[in-house]
């Protein structure tokens, strides 16, 4: 039955020269066959090779003789090699050409006007029928959008890559609706498509994939200190500055606006940081505190009859001694009015000089200065008053004991400021024997409260 088949494929054609009475005999080749000039004989087409996608839907493209079969890719082939090679030779090309005797060497006439070609094919210079190349001459008729396709013998129109047939037409493939082809965006476009990626990251260089984008190795945006995220970055600020409204630049952070206790005194707002300074008498402590400055230890400019006295803030000095007529100086600070002198007996008989310094606006009421008797003699009674230089009421004097006393500030002082005070001891014995002393507080106050 294959034999028969094969037979049929043959095509017999004889031309009968009007020049002379021989005739000559061409086999032309069937579809599905064509011409090996090496074993002078048709050979098969393997249309599974020049045929663009033979086989749809999984299937198998088995190329056997004449044509081509699309099996399961499960399924077993078995080829008949003595059978394939019968069906070759009985599709072969048989020349026949016959010669009268009368000129045996004559050759055969030009076969151009006499060979005859297979649709789809033209003869060559070579008296051989090759393939018409209908894409190349123009000759199909495929539509504007599709592409011809030339084949042995024919041709196909095919849509261009990016489009599928439907009916006759060709229409765009979107390939945004298929399997995710793009890793965050797809654009789909005429006949093909492309990715985008989020804002922070750009296509890598398969054009499918995003990776991050390292903004602050790239093109540092931020003003001071960068931090590269996932898809984005951050700004941030050297110490003493904030980032300002646009999240990139950065702005001088006021300390000084933020808190008015940040420095005991003064706060002093610079570039990225502060500074606290003190007022004249006082230095800087801890970079916050100000502290007083001892100018009786550092730069002493009384006199040699001076003594220095530090207060809060500043200096005094004083006259060594202090003593004035008829009083003696007997002991430092300490002067004595001698019995001997008959002024001396409506007077004082001693007068101490003792000096302080309190800070301004000091919480009251507040225990200030303790004054307590130096001599005590039996069988007397001393009582303690405030003499002198207390007349806004500032002071009260609490006697704690039968020998000392407590001065006691009762309303708050600002300085910069002096106060003198005369406490006075009175003390009275049995026999009507009465004495008094004075101690002379001079009571400075700071110009501040520190």
């Amino acid at each position: 039955m294959l034999t028969a088949m094969f037979l049929a494929a043959l095509v017999l054609i004889t031309v009968h020269s009007q020049e002379t009475e021989e005739t000559i005999t061409y086999t032309q080749c069937t579809d599905g066959y064509e011409w090996d000039p090496v074993r002078q004989r048709c050979k098969d087409i393997d249309e599974c090779e020049i045929v663009p996608d033979a086989c749809k839907g999984g299937m198998k493209c088995v190329n056997h003789y004449g044509g081509y079969l699309c099996l399961p890719r499960t399924a077993q082939i078995i080829v008949n090699e003595r059978e394939e090679a019968a069906a070759e030779s009985t599709s072969g090309r048989n020349n026949v050409i016959r010669r009268t005797p009368a000129d045996p060497q004559r050759a055969p006439p030009n076969p151009t006007h006499q060979i005859q070609c297979a649709a789809g094919y033209e003869q060559s210079d070579h008296n051989v029928c090759q393939d018409i190349d209908e894409c190349a001459t123009g000759t199909h008729n495929c539509r504007a959008d599709q592409v011809c396709v030339n084949l042995r013998g024919s041709f196909t129109c095919q849509c261009p890559p990016g489009y599928q047939k439907r009916g006759d037409q060709c229409v765009d493939i979107d390939e945004c609706t298929l399997p995710p082809y793009c890793h965050h965006r797809c654009v789909n476009t005429p006949g093909s498509y492309y990715c985008q990626c989020n804002a922070g990251f750009q296509l890598a260089s398969n054009n499918h994939t995003c990776v991050d984008i390292n903004e602050c190795d790239a093109n540092n945006p931020c003003a001071q200190q960068c931090y590269n995220i996932l898809g984005s970055f951050i700004c941030q600020c050297n110490p003493g500055f904030e980032l300002s409204s646009d999240r990139i630049n950065c702005e001088d952070t006021d300390e000084c606006r933020t808190s008015s206790y940040i420095c005991q005194y003064q706060c002093v707002n610079e570039p990225g940081k502060f500074s606290c300074v003190c007022p004249e008498g006082y230095q800087v402590v801890g970079g916050r505190t100000c502290q007083d400055i001892n100018e009786c230890e550092t730069t002493n400019e009384c006199r040699e009859d001076e003594i220095c006295w530090n207060y809060h803030g500043g200096f005094r000095c004083y006259p060594r001694n202090p003593c004035q007529e008829p009083y003696v100086l007997t002991s430092e600070n300490r002067c004595v009015c001698p019995v001997s002198n008959a002024i001396c007996r409506e007077l004082p008989y001693s007068v101490v000089y003792k000096y302080m310094s309190i800070r301004s606006d000091r919480t009251v009421p507040s225990d200030i200065f303790q004054i307590q008797a130096t001599t005590i003699y039996p069988n007397t009674i001393n009582t303690f008053r405030i003499k002198s230089g207390n007349e806004n009421g500032e002071f009260y004097l609490r006697q704690t004991s039968t020998v000392s006393a407590m001065l006691v500030l009762v309303k708050s002082l600002s300085g910069p400021r002096e106060h003198i005070v005369d406490l006075e001891m009175l003390t009275v014995n049995s026999l009507n024997y009465r004495t008094s002393s004075v101690l002379r507080l001079t009571i400075i106050v700071g110009p501040y409260a520190f």
